[in-house]
């Protein structure tokens, strides 16, 4: 009896640990997300110190990956933070910021079954816009640059389709935080 039971647990175990590796989709992927950025801003304006911006708006993007091995990828994404705005008193005006990059990232996977948890860790190369009313002058100015990125996130596949949620950190020089989270799916063909 007990040699029974051994070889059912085994036979149960070998099975347990092959079925991440049977369930992984590697390949090609294209997907979309959409949810909620982030961004806080210390010093906006060089002549006066502690003017701080503050904004969330909506946010989406589209990206394409490589699976190539079950625990490893490779993705880009066009990422559009949307337009926060934050009424700024000590400037007596609106200011609305618009950040947009192109990020690239190295994607560690472990596989649980029908799920995957990852992380990743790359860089945007981001462009940023932020303007206003400012005591009744228009006023803009833009910069652009490339920094660090990091996210972590969850997928869920049926077959081929993955609905995924995830947090993304953009470590943009200049800007206290610049965050997105999002929910959306991919197609890995």
């Amino acid at each position: 009896m007990k040699k029974i039971l051994l070889s059912v647990a085994l036979t149960a175990l070998i099975a347990l640990l092959a079925l991440p590796a049977a369930a992984a989709d590697n390949g090609f992927y294209l997907g979309a997300s959409f949810g909620q950025s982030g961004i806080k801003i210390n010093d906006v304006d060089d002549d006066l110190d502690g003017v701080d911006f503050s904004g969330s708006a909506t946010a989406y993007k589209v990206f394409a990956g490589f699976r190539f091995l079950t625990f490893l990828a490779v993705e880009g994404s066009y990422v559009d933070f949307g337009a926060p705005d934050d009424y700024l008193e000590a400037l007596d005006g609106t200011v609305q910021t618009d950040v947009t990059g192109y990020d690239a990232f190295a994607v560690g996977l472990l596989p649980l079954g029908i799920a995957d948890i990852f992380a990743k860790v790359g860089f945007i190369s981001w462009d940023a816009s932020i303007s206003g009313q400012v005591g009744g002058e228009a006023q803009s100015q833009s910069e652009d640059g490339t920094d660090p990125a990091y996210g972590l996130g969850v997928q869920f596949r049926i077959k081929s389709f993955a609905i995924r949620g995830e947090v993304e950190y953009f470590d943009i020089e200049g800007a206290e935080y610049v965050y997105m989270y999002s929910i959306g799916g991919c197609y890995t063909f």
